[in-house]
């Protein structure tokens, strides 16, 4: 698939890593779609990202929204030929906590549920919309999922883990499904990226984290992004989960 002329919807594309994927797309010729919550965050990115750029407020969760953005989307942009399901919140904290052998806290179920609400059901509805407008269309395109290493598992994580879990098993899922229609699925699993919330770490706790990866550096956006188009571009690359993570999971 070719960038340049082409249709890139990016859910959380207002910030972060899904800013620097815009970033990079539009530098390459593609037509941008930023999906977010907040609008003066999407706003912002909007006027600071160059090239054809639009901004589209939605809530990933709700099916009606997303059906809706994706038909207004192919209305102002064209056909969707690729999507990135970026969009994500963090709600950690330990299953249990306990002190002397009393429970002094436990995760929450709305802890639990908003997560999984955003980072799968939320790829879910996406995904499934994506691959509707394409098969319609008759769009040969691509789904890209942002996953992440803690689908291992990963302590304090219960929800985020079990989301993003099951976000690497819906792109080998799709990857199989959609095939028949000429549309791949692949999936990216990023370590610890330079982002501001990384940034913004006490040294000690930054030191710690980078310490702990083997090339002994957090991963620069850029590389996050330009893996996004060598999927993109691509087009035998379908069903596999990238692991960028400066080899932190061996």
């Amino acid at each position: 698939m070719k960038i340049a002329g082409n249709t890139f919807v990016i859910t959380g594309g207002a910030q972060g890593l899904g800013k620097a994927m815009a970033t990079h797309l539009a530098a390459a010729g593609g037509k941008l779609a930023l999906v977010d919550v907040n609008q003066d965050v999407l706003d912002a990115a909007v006027s600071e990202v160059d090239g054809d750029v639009r901004g589209y407020i939605a809530n990933v969760t709700d099916e009606q929204q997303v059906d809706d953005l994706f038909s207004t989307i192919e209305s102002e942009l064209g056909a969707v030929a690729g999507l990135v399901n970026n969009a994500g919140i963090l709600r950690d904290g330990l299953l249990i906590k306990a002190k002397d052998g009393k429970v002094t806290d436990r995760l929450s179920l709305e802890q639990w549920q908003s997560v999984i609400d955003v980072n799968l059901t939320g790829v879910f509805l996406c995904g499934r919309a994506a691959a509707t407008k394409m098969i319609e269309s008759g769009t040969k395109g691509a789904i890209i999922n942002i996953s992440s290493i803690s689908r291992a598992g990963n302590a304090g994580q219960s929800n985020y883990a079990a989301a993003k879990a099951g976000v690497a098993a819906l792109t080998v899922t799709w990857a199989r499904e959609l095939a028949r229609y000429g549309i791949r699925c692949a999936g990216i699993a990023p370590g610890v990226f330079e982002t501001e919330m990384v940034a913004s770490m006490k040294p000690e706790a930054y030191d710690r984290i980078v310490g702990g990866i083997p090339l002994s550096r957090t991963g620069q956006l850029e590389e996050l992004a330009g893996t996004v188009e060598y999927i993109f571009t691509n087009d035998y690359f379908s069903g596999r989960i990238i692991e960028l993570d400066g080899g932190l999971r061996l």
